[in-house]
């Protein structure tokens, strides 16, 4: 199959450079955002402007790393048989000079985004060198990978906080860490219940039992952290609690009676009582948030 050349027409090359990129799971650099909601700064055009800039640099560096990964793996892509199908690289739609001539540009934008907001990209730069590891070696390790994963979400609300010039609370970084370790182990329970050892070598030291355990034990965190934190800092937020508890009721739902979870970023886009939760999360903190007078 893989031996035949498909034919590339611009617009199909285009298409496929896009997919490369994963542009849906740039829903993860949301994360970004989260220190311009929590400081109350969302009111300022220009902490809007420099929080957006951070997201976009986030979504260019986060592609890299999809565009590495998929090089990395395009052989053990190739056999399986859906990511044989669905990866541009694998497929044979993109081709790898192609794939190359893609990176080169997003490592372009990202040295232009240095002059720009030279902080957020030390923290990107953190995030890439983090990636490397985790696609060369890091991916192959139980519950480093895990973490891996975790620490990439920690590093999205420091590039958001960098952008603004406010500190990160620690309650909120260990919040993200939990949440984080949280869908990462859900990531991992439903590949190695639908996929089996055959997606990743390292679901090989894995069990459903185990990594169950991890979710709840993570998702007990982010809950208990999440609650601190408010109470702690932004007491106006505790009406934002029992929309994180629904939230992360709700998730283990679409995991357990329907199947999703693989992708956390297709579950969330899937289900609407997930996307209106969201919704409804952020407009109560910006409710709870409103600067009086404003």
């Amino acid at each position: 199959m893989h031996g035949t050349v498909i034919a590339r027409t611009p617009l199909a090359l285009l298409l496929g450079l896009i997919k490369l990129m994963r542009p849906k799971q740039w829903v993860k650099n949301g994360f970004v955002l989260a220190p311009l909601i929590f400081s109350g700064e969302f009111l300022d055009a220009d902490a809007v402007s420099q929080a957006l800039q951070a997201m976009l640099l986030f979504c260019v560096a986060s592609s890299a790393t999809y565009v590495i990964n998929d090089m990395h793996d395009i052989d053990r892509d190739r056999r399986h048989p859906k990511k044989s199908t669905s990866r541009p690289l694998a497929a044979g739609v993109v081709s790898v000079p192609a794939a190359l001539a893609l990176l080169a540009v997003l490592y372009v934008v990202l040295a232009w985004g240095w002059f720009a907001a030279p902080r957020v990209v030390m923290v990107i730069a953190a995030y890439l060198v983090l990636n490397l590891a985790y696609t060369f070696v890091l991916k192959h390790q139980p519950v480093v990978d895990i973490f891996t994963i975790a620490i990439g979400f920690v590093l999205r609300v420091y590039a958001g906080a960098m952008a603004l010039g406010v500190p990160v609370s620690s309650w909120m970084a260990i919040t993200t860490l939990c949440l984080a370790l949280y869908l990462a182990a859900v990531k991992r329970r439903q590949e190695l219940s639908q996929s089996g050892t055959e997606g990743r070598k390292v679901l090989e030291k894995y069990s459903v039992a185990l990594v169950d355990r991890y979710a709840e034990m993570s998702a007990t965190g982010a809950l208990l952290f999440y609650s601190m934190f408010v109470m702690s800092a932004r007491p106006a937020l505790v009406i934002t609690v029992p929309l994180v508890l629904f939230g992360l009721f709700r998730y283990w739902f679409v995991v357990e009676a329907l199947e999703g979870g693989e992708s956390p970023t297709d579950a969330l886009l899937a289900d609407w009582q997930l996307l209106l939760t969201v919704v409804l999360w952020v407009a109560a903190c910006g409710w709870a948030l409103w600067p009086v007078g404003a």
